[in-house]
């Protein structure tokens, strides 16, 4: 079975300053992956890469596809809704996603907007940042596709309403699909992690199966991420 997503010997610098070096990465089909790393560590600029939306050099493939456009539709990415003004209803957001992607499930999106409690009718600028949040959720999980990238979905959510969503996050995966999530509510996702890649130092500095740290280092996956940062090495 074909990889998920390959990359080798990537790089991205910023003008002179070098934000990600030497990432190499392999994920397999059908994983929920938790990208764990500090603020500012390049999680958000490792997902814009994958997508092609950051150009860097090296080699990504999706799906084992290379190519910018190949990968496009191979990945569904929770970009924030630019490009859309507060006066537009959430219909035709909804439109514009049916039309732009192929992969895109109206009846799976009015799942999810039920399930979130997402009131279609309602323009864009009615909603509050955690409402706007869980529509970005709904629609990135509404198209069925390979691989899913979550960066930060849960930051403006309420603590019952995240719980929530976290629990039935397995439910909305298709089966052989790759999910990705960037987080800060590491204790939160954890239970369904599957493994986890901790972005530290500009680059993939662990990448391990969540049950592993688990059972071999008798210790929870925060635990463990938070030791990195503050032993400033691996456990063996």
């Amino acid at each position: 079975m074909t990889d998920s997503l390959t990359m080798q010997g990537v790089i991205y610098k910023r003008g002179m300053k070098t934000i990600l070096h030497d990432v190499d990465l392999t994920l397999t089909p059908g994983k929920i992956v938790g990208l764990l790393g500090e603020n500012g560590a390049g999680k958000t600029t490792l997902m814009r890469l994958i997508t092609g939306s950051a150009k860097g050099k090296g080699t990504t493939m999706v799906n084992g596809a290379a190519s910018e456009a190949e990968r496009k539709q191979y990945v569904s990415f929770s970009e924030q809704l630019r490009g859309f003004s507060g006066n537009v209803k959430l219909s035709r957001i909804l439109d514009f996603y049916e039309t732009v992607y192929s992969d895109f499930e109206a009846d799976r999106f009015t799942e999810l907007a039920d399930f979130l409690q997402i009131d279609t009718s309602l323009k864009l600028a009615a909603l509050s940042k955690g409402m706007k949040e869980k529509l970005v959720i709904a629609l990135t999980l509404a198209r069925r596709t390979s691989l899913y990238l979550l960066d930060e979905p849960f930051s403006g959510i309420d603590s019952m309403s995240r719980k929530k969503i976290i629990n039935s996050i397995i439910q909305w995966k298709p089966e052989n699909a790759t999910m990705v999530i960037s987080d800060h509510y590491v204790s939160e996702i954890a239970p369904i992690l599957d493994e986890i890649v901790v972005v530290k130092d500009q680059t993939i500095y662990t990448h391990r199966k969540a049950d592993e740290v688990r059972e071999k280092f008798n210790i929870g996956i925060e635990a463990y991420y938070e030791s990195l940062y503050e032993r400033g090495n691996d456990y063996d």
